[in-house]
Protein backbone atom coordinates (compact mmCIF):
# COMPACT_ATOMS: atom_id res chain seq x y z
CA UNK A 1 0.00 0.00 0.00
CA UNK A 2 0.96 3.34 -0.93
CA UNK A 3 1.08 5.45 2.61
CA UNK A 4 2.55 8.76 1.69
CA UNK A 5 2.20 11.51 -1.31
CA UNK A 6 4.96 13.89 -1.31
CA UNK A 7 4.40 16.77 -4.00
CA UNK A 8 8.24 18.58 -4.60
CA UNK A 9 7.21 21.81 -6.41
CA UNK A 10 9.36 23.80 -9.15
CA UNK A 11 11.37 26.14 -6.32
CA UNK A 12 12.10 22.56 -4.74
CA UNK A 13 14.42 21.33 -7.94
CA UNK A 14 15.19 24.52 -9.66
CA UNK A 15 19.11 23.46 -9.86
CA UNK A 16 21.18 20.67 -8.68
CA UNK A 17 21.86 21.99 -5.31
CA UNK A 18 18.12 22.24 -4.84
CA UNK A 19 17.45 18.61 -6.28
CA UNK A 20 20.43 17.38 -4.20
CA UNK A 21 18.50 18.71 -1.43
CA UNK A 22 15.34 16.78 -1.89
CA UNK A 23 17.62 13.92 -1.95
CA UNK A 24 18.66 14.46 1.67
CA UNK A 25 15.02 14.89 2.61
CA UNK A 26 14.44 11.59 1.17
CA UNK A 27 16.84 9.89 2.62
CA UNK A 28 15.34 11.86 6.29
CA UNK A 29 12.28 10.41 6.02
CA UNK A 30 10.62 6.69 5.74
CA UNK A 31 9.83 7.14 1.96
CA UNK A 32 9.32 3.03 1.34
CA UNK A 33 5.26 3.32 0.89
CA UNK A 34 6.14 6.96 -0.96
CA UNK A 35 4.89 8.53 -4.35
CA UNK A 36 6.49 11.55 -5.41
CA UNK A 37 4.59 13.98 -7.75
CA UNK A 38 7.17 16.62 -8.92
CA UNK A 39 6.53 19.81 -10.92
CA UNK A 40 8.71 21.40 -13.67
CA UNK A 41 12.23 22.45 -12.79
CA UNK A 42 12.49 26.15 -11.97
CA UNK A 43 10.24 28.49 -14.38
CA UNK A 44 10.03 26.54 -16.86
CA UNK A 45 6.89 26.11 -17.68
CA UNK A 46 7.22 30.00 -17.80
CA UNK A 47 9.94 29.69 -20.57
CA UNK A 48 8.02 27.16 -22.43
CA UNK A 49 4.81 29.76 -22.67
CA UNK A 50 7.21 31.92 -24.10
CA UNK A 51 8.80 29.86 -26.40
CA UNK A 52 4.99 29.40 -27.36
CA UNK A 53 4.07 32.52 -28.02
CA UNK A 54 7.45 33.70 -30.17
CA UNK A 55 6.34 30.56 -32.49
CA UNK A 56 2.45 31.53 -32.84
CA UNK A 57 3.58 34.88 -33.51
CA UNK A 58 6.07 34.05 -35.98
CA UNK A 59 8.94 34.65 -34.43
CA UNK A 60 10.34 31.51 -34.80
CA UNK A 61 14.15 32.83 -34.67
CA UNK A 62 13.49 34.06 -31.12
CA UNK A 63 11.39 30.69 -30.50
CA UNK A 64 14.46 28.57 -31.35
CA UNK A 65 16.71 30.74 -28.99
CA UNK A 66 14.06 30.01 -26.31
CA UNK A 67 14.51 26.36 -26.90
CA UNK A 68 18.15 26.73 -26.53
CA UNK A 69 18.13 28.38 -23.51
CA UNK A 70 15.44 25.98 -21.95
CA UNK A 71 17.87 22.88 -23.35
CA UNK A 72 20.93 24.64 -21.57
CA UNK A 73 19.38 25.26 -18.47
CA UNK A 74 18.19 21.41 -18.12
CA UNK A 75 21.83 20.08 -19.54
CA UNK A 76 23.67 22.57 -16.89
CA UNK A 77 21.67 20.71 -14.01
CA UNK A 78 22.45 17.21 -15.12
CA UNK A 79 26.13 18.21 -15.89
CA UNK A 80 26.21 19.13 -12.12
CA UNK A 81 24.09 15.92 -10.97
CA UNK A 82 25.92 13.27 -13.03
CA UNK A 83 29.35 14.86 -12.66
CA UNK A 84 30.13 15.65 -15.87
CA UNK A 85 29.42 11.85 -17.32
CA UNK A 86 27.23 13.24 -20.50
CA UNK A 87 27.11 9.45 -21.84
CA UNK A 88 24.77 9.10 -19.03
CA UNK A 89 21.47 7.56 -20.61
CA UNK A 90 19.58 10.51 -19.67
CA UNK A 91 21.04 12.89 -21.83
CA UNK A 92 19.37 10.71 -24.80
CA UNK A 93 16.11 11.01 -23.26
CA UNK A 94 16.10 14.44 -22.38
CA UNK A 95 17.30 15.21 -25.96
CA UNK A 96 14.44 13.20 -27.32
CA UNK A 97 11.88 15.01 -25.11
CA UNK A 98 13.78 18.47 -26.44
CA UNK A 99 13.24 17.45 -29.85
CA UNK A 100 9.80 16.68 -29.39
CA UNK A 101 8.88 19.97 -28.02
CA UNK A 102 10.62 21.73 -30.79
CA UNK A 103 8.57 20.12 -33.20
CA UNK A 104 5.14 20.11 -31.71
CA UNK A 105 5.81 23.96 -31.03
CA UNK A 106 6.56 24.55 -34.57
CA UNK A 107 3.42 22.94 -35.04
CA UNK A 108 1.12 26.35 -34.89
CA UNK A 109 -2.02 25.58 -36.86
CA UNK A 110 -3.88 24.05 -33.81
CA UNK A 111 -6.15 25.88 -31.41
CA UNK A 112 -3.47 28.17 -28.50
CA UNK A 113 -5.38 25.99 -25.42
CA UNK A 114 -5.00 22.74 -27.46
CA UNK A 115 -0.92 23.47 -28.31
CA UNK A 116 -0.26 25.19 -25.09
CA UNK A 117 -1.39 21.27 -23.50
CA UNK A 118 0.76 19.69 -26.10
CA UNK A 119 4.11 21.89 -25.35
CA UNK A 120 3.97 22.79 -21.30
CA UNK A 121 3.75 19.05 -20.36
CA UNK A 122 7.41 19.02 -21.14
CA UNK A 123 8.72 20.77 -18.47
CA UNK A 124 7.38 17.88 -16.14
CA UNK A 125 8.26 15.02 -18.59
CA UNK A 126 11.77 16.38 -18.17
CA UNK A 127 12.12 17.19 -14.92
CA UNK A 128 11.18 13.70 -13.56
CA UNK A 129 13.11 12.12 -16.45
CA UNK A 130 15.88 13.77 -14.66
CA UNK A 131 15.35 13.25 -10.83
CA UNK A 132 14.25 9.94 -11.23
CA UNK A 133 17.70 8.84 -13.06
CA UNK A 134 19.50 10.93 -10.43
CA UNK A 135 17.90 9.11 -7.29
CA UNK A 136 18.50 5.56 -9.03
CA UNK A 137 22.16 6.48 -9.09
CA UNK A 138 22.05 7.60 -5.74
CA UNK A 139 20.58 4.11 -4.71
CA UNK A 140 16.83 5.12 -4.20
CA UNK A 141 15.64 2.59 -6.79
CA UNK A 142 12.49 4.05 -8.14
CA UNK A 143 10.13 3.86 -10.86
CA UNK A 144 9.31 6.21 -13.28
CA UNK A 145 4.87 6.68 -13.80
CA UNK A 146 3.94 8.66 -16.96
CA UNK A 147 0.65 10.13 -14.88
CA UNK A 148 -0.97 10.37 -18.56
CA UNK A 149 -2.04 6.41 -18.07
CA UNK A 150 -3.44 7.73 -14.51
CA UNK A 151 -4.79 11.01 -14.44
CA UNK A 152 -7.62 10.26 -17.11
CA UNK A 153 -9.86 13.56 -17.44
CA UNK A 154 -12.34 15.00 -20.37
CA UNK A 155 -11.19 17.17 -23.37
CA UNK A 156 -11.30 20.87 -21.35
CA UNK A 157 -7.41 21.82 -22.33
CA UNK A 158 -5.54 24.35 -19.88
CA UNK A 159 -8.49 23.20 -17.00
CA UNK A 160 -9.21 19.85 -17.52
CA UNK A 161 -11.58 17.69 -14.95
CA UNK A 162 -10.90 14.42 -13.82
CA UNK A 163 -12.63 11.66 -14.84
CA UNK A 164 -12.66 10.08 -10.97
CA UNK A 165 -14.13 6.65 -12.35
CA UNK A 166 -11.51 6.01 -14.98
CA UNK A 167 -8.91 7.57 -12.57
CA UNK A 168 -9.88 5.18 -9.72
CA UNK A 169 -9.63 1.80 -11.97
CA UNK A 170 -6.12 2.86 -12.51
CA UNK A 171 -4.67 4.51 -9.61
CA UNK A 172 -5.83 1.65 -7.33
CA UNK A 173 -3.87 -0.62 -9.29
CA UNK A 174 -0.68 0.95 -8.08
CA UNK A 175 -1.59 -0.49 -4.63
CA UNK A 176 -2.35 -3.37 -6.02
CA UNK A 177 0.73 -3.77 -7.74
CA UNK A 178 3.19 -1.99 -5.03
CA UNK A 179 6.27 -3.79 -3.75
CA UNK A 180 7.59 -0.93 -1.99
CA UNK A 181 9.13 0.45 -4.67
CA UNK A 182 9.51 4.43 -4.65
CA UNK A 183 7.18 5.74 -7.08
CA UNK A 184 7.37 9.01 -9.47
CA UNK A 185 5.21 11.10 -11.55
CA UNK A 186 4.38 14.27 -12.85
CA UNK A 187 2.24 16.75 -11.63
CA UNK A 188 -0.12 19.14 -13.84
CA UNK A 189 -0.46 17.23 -16.65
CA UNK A 190 -3.10 14.33 -17.78
CA UNK A 191 -4.69 12.81 -20.68
CA UNK A 192 -8.40 12.59 -22.39
CA UNK A 193 -9.35 9.74 -24.00
CA UNK A 194 -10.96 8.89 -27.72
CA UNK A 195 -8.93 10.63 -29.20
CA UNK A 196 -5.77 10.21 -26.64
CA UNK A 197 -4.86 13.78 -25.81
CA UNK A 198 -2.34 15.44 -23.24
CA UNK A 199 -3.85 18.04 -20.97
CA UNK A 200 -2.97 19.91 -18.25
CA UNK A 201 -4.99 20.50 -15.01
CA UNK A 202 -4.48 24.64 -14.88
CA UNK A 203 -1.55 26.57 -13.58
CA UNK A 204 0.13 25.10 -10.37
CA UNK A 205 -2.11 22.29 -10.66
CA UNK A 206 0.27 19.69 -9.31
CA UNK A 207 -1.29 20.37 -6.42
CA UNK A 208 -4.10 19.05 -7.02
CA UNK A 209 -2.33 16.35 -9.04
CA UNK A 210 -0.80 15.11 -5.58
CA UNK A 211 -4.18 15.61 -4.06
CA UNK A 212 -5.90 13.02 -6.60
CA UNK A 213 -3.59 10.28 -6.01
CA UNK A 214 -3.73 10.74 -2.58
CA UNK A 215 -7.42 10.37 -2.20
CA UNK A 216 -7.58 7.32 -4.44
CA UNK A 217 -4.69 5.70 -3.21
CA UNK A 218 -6.80 6.12 0.40
CA UNK A 219 -3.20 7.39 1.51
CA UNK A 220 -2.43 8.51 4.95
CA UNK A 221 -1.23 12.07 4.38
CA UNK A 222 0.02 14.42 1.74
CA UNK A 223 3.07 16.21 2.16
CA UNK A 224 3.16 19.86 -0.06
CA UNK A 225 7.29 20.66 0.30
CA UNK A 226 7.59 24.89 -0.35
CA UNK A 227 10.01 27.02 0.29
CA UNK A 228 8.65 28.41 3.15
CA UNK A 229 8.07 26.98 6.78
CA UNK A 230 4.22 26.44 5.90
CA UNK A 231 1.41 28.82 5.64
CA UNK A 232 1.72 32.07 6.73
CA UNK A 233 -1.26 35.01 6.57
CA UNK A 234 0.69 37.16 4.09
CA UNK A 235 3.16 37.01 1.24
CA UNK A 236 6.30 37.74 3.04
CA UNK A 237 7.46 39.07 -0.38
CA UNK A 238 4.56 41.56 -0.55
CA UNK A 239 4.33 42.57 3.85
CA UNK A 240 6.97 43.21 6.08
CA UNK A 241 5.59 41.69 8.78
CA UNK A 242 3.80 38.01 8.42
CA UNK A 243 2.42 35.04 11.04
CA UNK A 244 2.52 31.57 10.34
CA UNK A 245 -0.83 29.50 10.37
CA UNK A 246 -0.15 26.70 12.23
CA UNK A 247 -3.30 24.98 11.51
CA UNK A 248 -6.12 25.54 9.05
CA UNK A 249 -9.36 23.50 8.67
CA UNK A 250 -10.34 22.33 5.56
CA UNK A 251 -13.13 24.69 4.83
CA UNK A 252 -10.80 27.42 5.70
CA UNK A 253 -8.12 26.19 3.74
CA UNK A 254 -10.46 26.14 0.42
CA UNK A 255 -11.74 29.50 0.91
CA UNK A 256 -7.93 30.92 1.16
CA UNK A 257 -6.66 29.21 -1.65
CA UNK A 258 -10.19 30.62 -3.76
CA UNK A 259 -10.00 33.99 -2.82
CA UNK A 260 -5.84 33.51 -4.20
CA UNK A 261 -3.41 32.12 -1.60
CA UNK A 262 -0.82 31.37 -3.51
CA UNK A 263 0.64 28.01 -1.40
CA UNK A 264 -2.52 25.61 -2.19
CA UNK A 265 -4.05 25.23 -5.74
CA UNK A 266 -7.88 25.05 -4.75
CA UNK A 267 -8.77 22.29 -6.04
CA UNK A 268 -6.62 20.51 -3.65
CA UNK A 269 -8.71 20.20 -0.74
CA UNK A 270 -11.66 18.66 -1.50
CA UNK A 271 -10.41 14.99 -2.76
CA UNK A 272 -8.21 15.07 0.64
CA UNK A 273 -11.56 16.56 2.62
CA UNK A 274 -13.38 13.13 1.18
CA UNK A 275 -11.44 10.67 2.69
CA UNK A 276 -10.14 12.78 6.05
CA UNK A 277 -6.15 13.07 4.54
CA UNK A 278 -4.19 15.81 6.67
CA UNK A 279 -1.97 17.41 4.32
CA UNK A 280 1.08 18.91 5.72
CA UNK A 281 3.00 22.03 4.32
CA UNK A 282 6.58 21.85 4.87
CA UNK A 283 10.08 23.63 4.50
CA UNK A 284 12.25 22.30 2.12
CA UNK A 285 14.49 24.79 3.00
CA UNK A 286 14.85 23.04 6.65
CA UNK A 287 12.81 20.52 7.13
CA UNK A 288 12.71 20.03 10.54
CA UNK A 289 10.44 23.16 11.14
CA UNK A 290 7.18 22.10 11.96
CA UNK A 291 4.77 22.29 9.28
CA UNK A 292 1.16 23.70 8.63
CA UNK A 293 -1.17 21.20 9.22
CA UNK A 294 -4.89 21.49 6.92
CA UNK A 295 -7.26 18.39 8.52
CA UNK A 296 -10.92 18.06 9.54
CA UNK A 297 -10.21 19.94 12.59
CA UNK A 298 -12.95 22.70 13.57
CA UNK A 299 -12.50 26.05 12.40
CA UNK A 300 -10.47 28.18 14.96
CA UNK A 301 -12.60 31.25 16.53
CA UNK A 302 -9.59 33.41 16.38
CA UNK A 303 -8.07 32.93 12.87
CA UNK A 304 -6.06 35.90 12.54
CA UNK A 305 -5.89 38.15 9.45
CA UNK A 306 -4.74 36.61 5.97
CA UNK A 307 -3.72 39.51 3.48
CA UNK A 308 -3.69 38.16 -0.49
CA UNK A 309 -3.20 40.03 -3.69
CA UNK A 310 -3.63 38.66 -6.91
CA UNK A 311 -2.47 40.51 -9.74
CA UNK A 312 -3.09 40.60 -13.48
CA UNK A 313 -6.70 40.89 -13.27
CA UNK A 314 -9.08 41.87 -15.40
CA UNK A 315 -12.50 43.46 -14.06
CA UNK A 316 -15.35 43.24 -16.91
CA UNK A 317 -19.04 45.37 -16.24
CA UNK A 318 -21.62 43.24 -18.62
CA UNK A 319 -24.75 45.25 -19.23
CA UNK A 320 -27.71 45.28 -21.39
CA UNK A 321 -28.00 48.01 -24.68
CA UNK A 322 -31.85 48.44 -23.47
CA UNK A 323 -31.60 48.78 -19.82
CA UNK A 324 -32.95 45.38 -19.21
CA UNK A 325 -32.78 44.14 -15.84
CA UNK A 326 -30.13 41.60 -15.22
CA UNK A 327 -32.63 38.78 -14.24
CA UNK A 328 -32.45 35.14 -14.18
CA UNK A 329 -32.31 34.49 -17.73
CA UNK A 330 -29.96 37.28 -18.91
CA UNK A 331 -27.63 35.84 -15.83
CA UNK A 332 -28.21 31.97 -16.70
CA UNK A 333 -26.59 32.95 -20.44
CA UNK A 334 -24.13 34.70 -19.16
CA UNK A 335 -22.53 32.43 -16.76
CA UNK A 336 -22.63 29.71 -19.57
CA UNK A 337 -21.12 31.76 -21.89
CA UNK A 338 -18.11 32.49 -19.01
CA UNK A 339 -18.10 28.84 -18.28
CA UNK A 340 -18.02 28.34 -22.28
CA UNK A 341 -14.87 30.37 -22.63
CA UNK A 342 -13.39 28.91 -19.78
CA UNK A 343 -13.26 32.12 -17.43
CA UNK A 344 -13.02 31.34 -13.94
CA UNK A 345 -14.03 34.40 -11.78
CA UNK A 346 -12.11 35.46 -8.56
CA UNK A 347 -14.95 38.04 -7.77
CA UNK A 348 -18.47 38.28 -9.00
CA UNK A 349 -20.62 41.15 -8.58
CA UNK A 350 -24.30 42.26 -9.72
CA UNK A 351 -26.54 45.52 -10.16
CA UNK A 352 -30.09 45.77 -11.50
CA UNK A 353 -28.50 46.62 -14.68
CA UNK A 354 -25.14 44.91 -15.03
CA UNK A 355 -22.78 41.49 -14.08
CA UNK A 356 -19.15 42.50 -13.03
CA UNK A 357 -16.60 39.97 -12.65
CA UNK A 358 -12.73 40.02 -11.62
CA UNK A 359 -10.94 37.19 -13.41
CA UNK A 360 -7.24 36.24 -13.94
CA UNK A 361 -5.88 38.37 -17.36
CA UNK A 362 -6.27 36.60 -20.19
CA UNK A 363 -6.09 38.94 -23.64
CA UNK A 364 -7.92 35.47 -25.68
CA UNK A 365 -10.40 35.25 -23.57
CA UNK A 366 -11.01 38.42 -23.36
CA UNK A 367 -11.49 38.95 -26.83
CA UNK A 368 -13.84 35.71 -27.34
CA UNK A 369 -16.13 37.43 -24.97
CA UNK A 370 -16.74 40.69 -26.07
CA UNK A 371 -16.99 39.00 -29.42
CA UNK A 372 -19.56 36.83 -27.91
CA UNK A 373 -21.54 39.69 -26.51
CA UNK A 374 -20.85 42.65 -27.94
CA UNK A 375 -23.96 42.40 -30.90
CA UNK A 376 -26.19 41.90 -27.10
CA UNK A 377 -24.88 43.43 -24.24
CA UNK A 378 -22.27 46.26 -23.99
CA UNK A 379 -19.26 45.19 -23.03
CA UNK A 380 -16.86 47.51 -20.59
CA UNK A 381 -13.50 46.08 -19.24
CA UNK A 382 -10.11 47.67 -17.28
CA UNK A 383 -7.03 45.49 -17.47
CA UNK A 384 -3.82 44.59 -15.26
CA UNK A 385 -5.59 45.89 -11.72
CA UNK A 386 -4.90 44.15 -8.66
CA UNK A 387 -7.37 42.02 -6.31
CA UNK A 388 -6.92 42.63 -2.79
CA UNK A 389 -8.67 40.45 -0.45
CA UNK A 390 -8.65 40.32 3.77
CA UNK A 391 -9.84 36.96 5.13
CA UNK A 392 -11.14 38.24 9.04
CA UNK A 393 -11.19 41.47 8.14
CA UNK A 394 -11.49 44.04 10.70
CA UNK A 395 -12.11 47.71 10.12
CA UNK A 396 -9.17 50.03 9.09
CA UNK A 397 -6.95 46.95 7.93
CA UNK A 398 -6.37 47.82 4.38
CA UNK A 399 -5.35 51.22 4.54
CA UNK A 400 -1.78 51.02 4.28
CA UNK A 401 -1.79 48.52 1.58
CA UNK A 402 -4.63 50.51 -0.27
CA UNK A 403 -3.00 53.69 -0.24
CA UNK A 404 -4.31 56.37 -2.42
CA UNK A 405 -5.41 54.64 -4.45
CA UNK A 406 -8.51 54.18 -6.50
CA UNK A 407 -11.19 51.31 -5.44
CA UNK A 408 -12.99 50.03 -8.91
CA UNK A 409 -15.06 47.73 -6.68
CA UNK A 410 -15.62 47.03 -3.33
CA UNK A 411 -17.20 43.61 -1.65
CA UNK A 412 -17.63 42.19 1.69
CA UNK A 413 -19.52 39.90 3.56
CA UNK A 414 -19.28 39.03 7.01
CA UNK A 415 -15.39 37.64 7.21
CA UNK A 416 -14.03 39.22 3.99
CA UNK A 417 -13.39 41.97 2.26
CA UNK A 418 -12.22 42.64 -1.50
CA UNK A 419 -11.39 45.38 -3.41
CA UNK A 420 -10.30 45.41 -6.77
CA UNK A 421 -7.37 47.93 -7.13
CA UNK A 422 -5.52 49.81 -9.89
CA UNK A 423 -2.16 48.12 -9.77
CA UNK A 424 0.61 49.50 -7.60
CA UNK A 425 3.12 52.48 -9.48
CA UNK A 426 6.59 51.40 -10.36
CA UNK A 427 9.34 53.63 -10.50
Amino acid sequence: MIKKVFKFGGASVKDAEAVRNMTKILREEDIKDTILVISAMGKTTNAIEKALEKFRNADGHLGVDAISEITSYHETIMTDLFEGNNEHPVFDTVTNLMLELYLKLQDTGYDYDYQYDQTVCYGELISTAIISAYLNDQGMTNKLLDARSYIITDHRFRAANPDWDECRIRIEKLNEEHDGTLYITQGFIGASEKPYTTVTLGREGSDFSAAIFANLLDAESLTIWKDVDGIRNADPKRFPITQKIPHLSYSEAIELSFYGASVIHPKTIKPLQNKNIPLYVRCFLNSSLEPTTIDGSKDYINYVASYIVKDRQTLVSISSNDFSFMNENNLAFLFRTLDEFDIHSNLIQTSALALTICYDKDDRKLSKLTAALSSIFKVRYNNDLQLFTIRHYKEGLEKDFVGNRKILLEQRNRLSLQLVLEAEKTL
